[in-house]
């Protein structure tokens, strides 16, 4: 296994602004929900909850046309229409099965994802390797015997030394559960869809 160091938070340190307790749960709770994730969908659980969907709509038509397509040529959806991300719930992950199932308009939830996105901020994105090697040293501590642990954490440390940060899910996250959702900004999705959905 790689050597690892635990490195302990502080008030001031960057991190899940969280304890540990808060990290296990979460990584319990996608495991409970999604017991075929890989240390890979762990991470990107996380990493979504720090910086939502990680990129810009440069184009708005395009992501739309994405979206319809998405929705258009799927059949399977995860059960769960919403589950938050990482362990401080910054965002949710929506699942497209709420456009398949007239639970909101398409307008609604195009647009609260193009807000969501702009109220991504980037800037700290440098901090985000120290931050998850916090984290990663938590998931190391829990024993959690995930399915190619040693292949996704040298890739993950990989995308980080190339300075790159996003990940998709594993091919197995794929295969298993059909993700299709969009990320939507807690304060948004709380404020405006979740009561529409349940």
């Amino acid at each position: 296994m790689l050597a690892i160091t635990m490195i302990v938070c502080t008030k001031s340190a960057v991190c899940c602004p969280s304890s540990v307790d808060k990290i296990k749960a979460a990584v319990e709770r996608q495991l409970r929900d999604y017991p075929k994730s890989t240390l890979q969908d762990l991470y990107k659980s996380f990493f979504q909850d720090r910086f939502g969907p990680g990129h810009l709509v440069n184009d708005t038509s395009s992501a739309g046309n994405y979206l319809r397509y998405e929705l258009n040529n799927s059949d399977s959806f995860h059960k769960m229409y919403y589950e938050p991300t990482g362990c401080d719930t910054n965002y949710y992950r929506v699942n497209l099965s709420v456009l398949k199932e007239d639970k909101i308009s398409y307008q609604k939830f195009f647009d609260a994802f193009l807000r969501s996105v702009e109220k991504v901020n980037m800037n700290d994105i440098s901090e985000w390797k120290e931050e998850w090697s916090r984290i990663e040293a938590v998931i190391i501590s829990m024993n959690l015997k995930l399915d190619n642990f040693e292949e996704d954490l040298k890739m993950i440390h990989s995308v980080l030394e190339q300075g790159k940060y996003a990940v998709h899910h594993s091919e197995i996250y794929n295969s298993e559960y059909h993700p299709h959702y969009r990320i939507i900004d807690r304060e948004i999705f709380e404020k405006e869809i979740i009561s529409e959905i349940q």
